[in-house]
């Protein structure tokens, strides 16, 4: 009978083990949330550091500093989704990938500051440079996410 109890008993903590594994993805959950809010924030003073420097260096004139982080960021992802990738030869977990690519570099890289940007470039009736900004942002970071993609698959072989 005890042998039978401590079965059961075992049984019951083993059920309970196994339900608890089955409800980390929630505490998983909440620390992915973390490590991307984290990443979020040094992208973001990321951006802002290499942002304001090229503003000292080039002026304010067109806005190069968005252009610069928009395409380093480019490159950046196209290499790290491609190097990072669940069928690379590199075993990354989500959560640092997931700081890396969402975190980041999403808070680094910023479309919605080059929108606005643009915007006011045509507001102001600077249509050339505006026109320039979208040819210049969405050429040169298609061309290293490109880049990006392609050096990461040389290395992942």
């Amino acid at each position: 009978m005890v042998l039978c109890a401590s079965h059961a008993l075992f049984g019951a903590a083993l059920y309970t083990s196994a339900t608890l594994l089955c409800e980390v993805p929630q505490a998983n959950e909440a620390m992915t949330y973390f490590w991307i809010g984290l990443g979020s924030a040094l992208g973001g003073m990321a951006r802002y550091w290499c942002s304001s420097l090229v503003i000292r260096l080039f002026g304010e004139t067109f806005p190069w500093g968005t252009l610069i982080v928009n395409v380093a960021g480019s490159l950046a992802i196209g290499f790290l989704a491609t190097w990072l990738s669940p069928d690379s030869r590199f075993l990354v977990f989500s959560e640092p990938r997931s700081f890396l690519i969402i975190g980041i570099l999403g808070g680094y890289t910023t479309f919605s500051s080059f929108s606005l940007q643009t915007l006011n470039l045509a507001r102001d009736g600077e249509w050339l440079l505006a026109l320039a900004n979208i040819f210049f942002s969405v050429t040169l970071c298609l061309i290293a996410v490109f880049l990006g993609h392609t050096t990461a698959s040389h290395f992942s072989r």
